[in-house]
């Protein structure tokens, strides 16, 4: 086993140690690992909803692997990826937990999805859906965050390939954009392949450090007056919500977590934490929130022991009878995954989430 396995094991280590002091009123403490500052969050409502939304999410999935059932995201591999990373956060490995075969079966579609190149794409994808980078940078982040779970020598050298290609491609700017070309570059895209780098850097891939400054400087230039974040540098943009959560997350995982950029940052996501479903109505909510939750992680304290509560008690308001979340643009089974990485942020049990 690699690097990570031994932080996810220290870390459900230490959650047995707080056990053998348990009191009648920690009952809620997450069962799967977690922290201090995360007791009593994830409630015994919540892990049955994180349960029915597992099982639901592994029932959806193809024969040969894949997820969606919205046809320009059906098999999309970024979907399946997130789909993949939701059940690696509740303990879920290849080779261990209920759902290993799901793990597995989603691993060896997103391995079978390599282009020579190392372009992690559904062959059609180009002509299917929008943004094929989008779907490299998850599925290249659940290739880093599964690697140390499986002795699989294709794991570590798909991976390789996966993250040459991103390091080719970022452009002058120090971002990338939707196809891998160094060409133009916008702030969503660009977190999305900072966090696949990292991630693969976690697990023992080379990264050039230059490649990750270039990528945070292009953030911190993203960052708009009011603390949010712009969509490009080219252009004049106000802030929003789900990318500037995004911006966020990409300072906090390249390991950037004080400081002006991130103090306003914070202050600008402050007024989108949930209350009364009013959030509901964000653009691209599941994307946003996603990342909210980590940046809420990231900063701790109280910003994070009041936004987690928050989401999670308008998620749980959400979820359908059956287990799901719905989403009528990428698909259920894309609302699912990203709602269950959510909820199961304070386990910490994905390598990419830990402080």
């Amino acid at each position: 086993m690699r690097t990570w396995v031994l932080s996810c094991v220290v870390s459900v280590t230490g959650m047995f140690a707080d056990c053998s002091t348990r009191t009648q009123a920690d009952d809620d403490v997450p069962r799967h690992g977690g922290s201090r500052d995360s007791r009593g969050l994830v409630t015994a409502r919540t892990e049955q909803a994180i349960t029915n939304g597992l099982k639901w999410l592994a029932d959806q999935q193809q024969a040969d692997g894949a997820f969606g059932s919205v046809f320009a995201y059906d098999g999309n591999v970024g979907v399946v990826g997130l789909c993949g990373m939701a059940f690696l956060a509740s303990g879920t490995t290849p080779d261990s937990g209920p759902y290993a075969e799901t793990v597995t079966r989603t691993l060896d579609y997103v391995l079978a999805c390599e282009q020579p190149s190392g372009f992690l794409s559904e062959k059609d994808s180009a002509e299917r859906y929008h943004g094929p980078m989008y779907g490299h940078g998850f599925a290249m982040l659940f290739l880093a965050e599964v690697y140390g779970t499986t002795q699989r020598d294709e794991v570590g050298e798909t991976l390789r390939r996966a993250v040459r290609l991103t390091i080719d491609t970022q452009n002058e700017q120090g971002g990338w954009r939707y196809n891998p070309r160094p060409e133009v570059a916008d702030i969503s895209v660009t977190v999305c392949q900072m966090m696949a780098l990292r991630a693969a850097r976690n697990a023992g891939i080379s990264v050039p450090k230059e490649t990750i400054d270039r990528g945070v400087d292009y953030i911190r230039r993203s960052q708009n007056n009011d603390g949010g974040f712009k969509y490009q540098l080219l252009r004049s943009a106000e802030s929003k919500f789900p990318r500037s959560a995004a911006g966020m997350v990409g300072l906090y995982t390249a390991g950037i977590h004080e400081g002006d950029v991130i103090d306003r940052g914070l202050e600008y996501l402050r007024q989108y934490r949930p209350s009364g479903g009013r959030s509901r109505n964000v653009q691209h909510y599941h994307y946003g929130h996603y990342y909210a939750v980590q940046a809420a992680w990231h900063s701790g304290g109280d910003f994070w022991r009041e936004w987690y509560p928050s989401v999670r008690d308008e998620l749980l308001n959400q979820q359908s009878l059956r287990g799901n979340w719905p989403d009528h643009w990428i698909g259920p089974e894309y609302a699912t995954a990203m709602s269950l990485l959510v909820l199961q942020t304070p386990n910490n049990l994905l390598p990419i989430f830990e402080r």
